[in-house]
């Protein structure tokens, strides 16, 4: 008979330890913590828009719950979400894509982690833009690749150099990750950096993973992927999806764009698992697409419009300095002046100040010297921590 209460060591695998995290979720626990003391706060963290889903949509995932759209799908997707998504990208990337070349899944994240899954091994380089989506970094370790950052850089508007991301390929290189517009700094990639980069692979087997998460949310020009470009179709891989653009992020729901020998190993690997994405936000998803689109204009000139009176607050503050983003809903200013390291500012303005925000560092080591702040808030927030960074500086620099 066992009668030991001694608490058996956890064993994880070494993997484990290579995983990294989304600083916007703990930085958003935190501040709640803050709250529940009593503590005000302005949340300037999270990336997600407060914008209610549209109420189409609503209408559309609701008739689907009253019509029996509760049951398991097809791993991909549903056939009719899957056309019109293949519709919708051959429409606005100028590509032909068919519906077998589109996976559904229950977010974005999903198809970043099943790129890493399908195509990357012990040793193999991934070239991705730093500072950037933390996630790239931290899916390329655990599945035992070697990340290459490429460094976004202020001078450039925070677009990747062409010329610079040449000099890192390798003939080790499988895969580079491109995002516009961007996530933190609100860069984009023109066209001419993007058959820059595209010329600069070559004829090299190496795929792309282009996010374009926030490409209806770009401010200025239109938004060019590297998939419209005919001799990259086959070597890139879309990702998009409805968080952003149709402020449904608690929806779970993204999907990727591939040639279709490559979808189907992203569909074995939701078979295995997540099996499906949820049926009725998937007629849902048909709704967001093919319905009412203003929606997401007015929320994208209202964005600018946040951008825009945040930065020019923020230059007035001694020691930011802050260029205006060209698309997604983030500022990113540059902090050296303050004379602070990244984390121990945005630590201080959360504990201090009243106002979350994220550490350029949670970004990759390039992030240095920056904050993000997301200005997915009301202009009244906004103005509110504006007034309490004014006051923190005066007091602490």
């Amino acid at each position: 008979m066992i009668t030991s209460t001694l608490q058996h060591q956890l064993l994880l695998a070494p993997r484990m330890s290579r995983l990294g995290t989304e600083t916007a979720f703990e930085v958003l626990s935190k501040a709640k913590t803050l709250e529940r003391q009593g503590k005000s706060i302005v949340h300037l963290e999270i990336g997600e828009p407060d914008f209610d889903t549209p109420s189409n949509i609503v209408e559309a995932a609701s008739t689907a719950l009253h019509t029996h759209w509760t049951h398991y799908g097809p791993s991909a997707g549903l056939p009719e979400l899957r056309q019109t998504i293949a519709d919708y990208v051959s429409r606005t990337r100028n590509v032909d894509v068919s519906a077998d070349e589109v996976v559904v899944v229950p977010g974005g994240k999903p198809i970043i982690f099943y790129t890493m899954l399908s195509l990357i091994d012990h040793g193999d380089e991934v070239i991705y833009p730093n500072p950037g989506f933390p996630i790239y970094e931290s899916m390329i370790n655990y599945v035992g690749g070697t990340a290459v950052p490429i460094p976004l850089r202020e001078e450039r508007d925070f677009a990747v150099d062409p010329g610079e991301l040449e000099s890192l390929i390798t003939d080790r290189t499988r895969l580079i990750i491109l995002n516009s517009p961007q996530n933190p700094t609100g860069g984009i990639l023109p066209r001419k950096d993007v058959e820059r980069i595209a010329h600069a692979i070559g004829d090299r087997n190496i795929l792309v993973l282009s996010d374009e998460i926030y490409s209806r949310l770009q401010f200025e020009g239109e938004p060019f992927s590297i998939m419209s470009l005919p001799w990259m179709q086959d070597r890139t891989i879309l990702l998009d999806g409805f968080s952003k653009t149709y402020a449904m992020t608690g929806w779970r729901m993204g999907y990727g764009v591939m040639r279709s020998d490559l979808a189907a190993h992203f569909t074995r690997l939701m078979t295995n698992s997540n099996s499906c994405t949820a049926s009725f936000t998937q007629r849902a998803g048909i709704e967001a697409i093919t319905g009412d689109q203003s929606p997401v204009d007015l929320m994208r000139t209202e964005f600018e419009r946040r951008s825009r009176f945040f930065v020019e607050g923020l230059n007035r503050i001694p020691g930011f300095s802050c260029r205006m983003p060209k698309g997604a809903f983030y500022v990113f200013p540059n902090i050296e002046k303050t004379g602070w390291k990244s984390k121990p500012l945005a630590d201080a303005l959360l504990e201090q100040a009243g106002v979350a925000a994220l550490s350029g560092t949670a970004f990759g080591q390039f992030g240095e010297g920056y904050l993000r702040f997301s200005v997915a808030n009301s202009m009244p927030q906004l103005e509110e921590a504006l007034v309490r960074i004014a006051d923190w500086t005066k007091h602490n620099l």
